[in-house]
C-alpha cells in the first residue's frame, strides 16, 4: 500500500516505506497454532454432560481472549508500523487506536547507524539509529527489514540533501549569481 500522498510535500518522493521485520509476527503465528491447537484438544476431552456446551463456550472464550492479546494485538502493531523514507524525511508513525508520528528531516540528521546480531543477519533485519542535531537523544528503529541497506540509502540521502540545499544557497554563474562574468 503507498504512503498517503497528501502528506508529502510537491517535490518529495517515497523511496521506501518500510514495516518491521515480517518475523515480528513468528510469535504471534506460534501462539494463534499452540491455541487453536490446545483449544480443539481441550474441548473434545469435555466429557459429554449436560453442561459440556458451556464448559466448551468457556474454553473457546478464553481461547478467544488469548487470541486477542497475543496475537491480533501485535499483529495490528506490526501493520501500523510505519517506517517510510522519502527524498527530504524519514517519517515514523506507529500506534493503532492511539497514533504517534515523528518526521526527521534529512537535514538535521547528524548520523545513522545500524547494529545487527547473528541472528538478525541471517533473516536481514536490524537495529537503525539515528542521531539528529538538537534533539534529545537518538532514535532507535528496531527489527528494521534490510537495515544495512536502509542506512546506506539515508546516509547517501543526507549527503544529496546538503548538496541540493547548497546549491540553492549560493547561485552559480550560470544562474547569473556572482561571477566573473567576461
Amino acid at each position: 500500500m503507498p504512503y498517503p500522498d497528501k502528506l508529502l510535500a510537491d517535490d518529495e518522493e517515497v523511496l521506501r516505506h518500510l514495516h518491521p521485520h515480517w518475523l515480528t509476527l513468528a510469535r504471534p503465528v506460534l501462539v494463534l497454532l499452540l491455541v487453536v491447537g490446545g483449544t480443539s484438544y481441550a474441548a473434545a476431552l469435555v466429557p459429554s454432560s449436560p453442561a459440556q456446551g458451556t464448559v466448551r463456550a468457556a474454553v473457546a472464550g478464553l481461547a478467544l481472549l488469548v487470541l486477542l492479546l497475543a496475537v491480533l494485538r501485535p499483529v495490528l502493531r506490526w501493520r501500523t508500523t510505519h517506517y517510510v523514507l522519502t527524498t527530504h524525511r524519514l517519517l515514523l508513525r506507529e500506534g493503532v487506536l492511539g497514533r504517534r508520528g515523528r518526521d526527521i528531516a534529512l537535514s538535521r540528521v547528524a548520523d545513522v547507524s545500524y547494529r545487527q546480531t547473528l541472528g538478525q543477519r541471517l533473516v536481514g533485519s536490524g537495529t537503525l539509529t539515528i542521531d539528529t542535531v538538537g534533539d534529545g537523544g537518538p532514535t532507535v528503529l528496531e527489527r528494521v527489514p534490510g537495515s544495512e541497506e536502509v542506512q546506506q540509502l539515508l546516509v547517501l540521502l543526507v549527503e544529496e540533501d546538503a548538496d541540493r540545499r547548497e546549491r540553492e544557497r549560493v547561485p552559480s554563474v550560470h544562474d547569473g549569481g556572482p561571477g566573473w562574468g567576461w
